[in-house]
């Protein structure tokens, strides 16, 4: 009998990717050189918004999608922050909203106004002050208005209730720096990745741990939930410093269901996933490829497909939601690639190959739409719900109808769980010690050679007293 590969089928197994030609691409955009290991890039159906390079703080570009082509270097920027930039990222249910965090330990909500920026932004309708070190990612709750997540380097998450302007709880179960958070599909649990090499399955709204895996052969980085088949993935690098990915089930975090190296360069990876399609994407920091794979119920669960390739190296992806995709073109996922050395912010769209011209219901299920499924209240108060679906058949027109309005406050003492975060000051991190070591010991060189420059012209002035003492004038 003659050996014959196992043949799967599957209708996404000639997925391509298609970039969008120049004319539709966004030109001449100083994207910011912060090394910080973020996307820097946010995106949904009306506005692409980029962080740029700035002198004496930080800011970020919105543009209107339609506005394609040369952005002029006067463009009007959101530029309220006195810190770099680290994270920006949309309201999934109010278009013009927008949520930034930065080294200046503030998180802002900024409202941009109908067809875009006029003038530079520097008010935000919101500033959020909890955190007592850079806060480097924010996350909105994906069922809940008005409820957003920040993470610092103070080790903490806190969940701020918009409608006051508050934190209204705090995580705090970590030992240092949190590098990712993922929610599965109802916003019910949290998982976080952990500078101190652990990944975690966290209840939000008490902060209780529910899983902990100590990664030691694989060191995470990033970790995504997969939709609602109670399945983590996460991204990272194994103990030969290869890059790899790992399957977890999120109810024993003991032991991965499946490990994968995938190669032996060193940029990170960034994992995306589609539940609707049930499409992985892998796109490495610094790589220009995308691979792609499908997730199934049974073993061996991860399925290569096909592998999206680039010479131009990308910085960050952003993605664009589910409703703001092209459905005649069959297109189920679409990437705003950074290219920092062009300036560019290139589209890249996966398209589906298909004969027909007619909506394809099999690659379109009802997806999460822009209806909050729950208040504020009600998430707090320990009710979870499932997202509000949508179809996209009749392709997506309608605008949100909830309006956001900022609480007015004045209030200097922020108080969770009875401590006060402005006050409660965390121990530094190694590299803040570091930092400040060698601060210090420039500032004892630098004294020093001050102290003896001072003696050297000590000397030299009494040389000249003794010089003019002795001369025969004086005498």
């Amino acid at each position: 009998m003659s050996w014959r590969p196992q043949y799967r089928s599957s209708k996404f197994r000639n997925v391509y990717g298609k970039v969008a030609s120049r004319e539709h691409c966004f030109d001449g955009i100083p994207i910011t050189k912060n090394v910080h290991d973020n996307h820097f890039c946010a995106v949904n159906a009306r506005f692409l918004a980029i962080v740029t390079e700035s002198a004496g703080g930080g800011s970020f570009l919105v543009i209107p999608l339609e506005q394609t082509g040369r952005i002029e270097p006067n463009y009007p920027k959101v530029c309220g922050h006195q810190g770099n930039v680290l994270d920006i990222k949309w309201n999934p249910f109010i278009e013009n909203i927008i949520a930034s965090c930065s080294e200046d330990t503030s998180v802002r909500i900024w409202e941009i106004p109908e067809g875009g920026l006029k003038r530079n932004m520097t008010e935000a309708v919101l500033e959020l002050y909890g955190h007592s070190r850079r806060v480097g990612l924010v996350e909105w709750h994906p069922t809940t208005n008005n409820i957003l997540f920040s993470a610092g380097y103070d080790y903490k998450v806190l969940i701020w209730n918009l409608d006051i302007g508050e934190p209204v709880k705090m995580i705090d179960c970590h030992t240092d720096v949190i590098l990712c958070m993922s929610f599965n599909t109802d916003g019910s649990l949290l998982a976080t990745t952990c500078k101190d090499k652990k990944l975690r399955v966290v209840e939000p709204r008490s902060g209780r741990v529910l899983q902990e895996a100590s990664c030691k052969n694989h060191r995470v980085n990033r970790v995504v939930f997969l939709g609602s088949t109670k399945r983590l993935l996460t991204t990272g690098v194994s103990r030969w410093n290869t890059r790899q990915i790992a399957l977890w089930d999120q109810e024993d975090l003991s032991m991965p269901l499946i490990e994968e190296e995938i190669d032996g360069l060193s940029g990170l990876l960034f994992p995306f996933y589609d539940a609707d399609t049930h499409m992985l994407y892998l796109a490495g920091k610094g790589d220009g490829n995308i691979r792609y794979y499908e997730i199934g119920s049974e073993k061996p669960y991860l399925s290569y497909l096909m592998e999206f390739r680039s010479p131009a190296p990308q910085k960050g992806l952003g993605v664009m939601p589910k409703h703001g995709l092209d459905v005649s073109a069959c297109e189920v996922f679409r990437f705003y690639k950074l290219i920092t050395l062009k300036g560019l912010i290139e589209p890249i769209s996966m398209i589906v190959p298909r004969r027909s011209e007619t909506y394809q219901e099999d690659i379109y299920p009802m997806t999460p739409g822009t209806e909050p499924a729950l208040t504020p209240d009600e998430w707090l108060s320990g009710v979870n719900r499932d997202p509000i679906l949508m179809s996209l058949k009749e392709g997506y027109k309608r605008t949100s109808k909830i309006v956001f309005k900022a609480p007015v406050r004045e209030k200097k003492s922020v108080v969770v769980n009875g401590i006060d975060l402005l006050e409660n000051v965390p121990p530094r991190t190694e590299n803040e010690l570091l930092r400040m070591f060698f601060r210090q010991q420039d500032e004892i060189r630098r004294l020093k050679d001050e102290l003896s420059q001072k003696d050297i012209r000590i000397r030299q002035l009494q040389l000249e007293l003794k010089n003019l003492r002795n001369s025969p004038k004086n005498n």
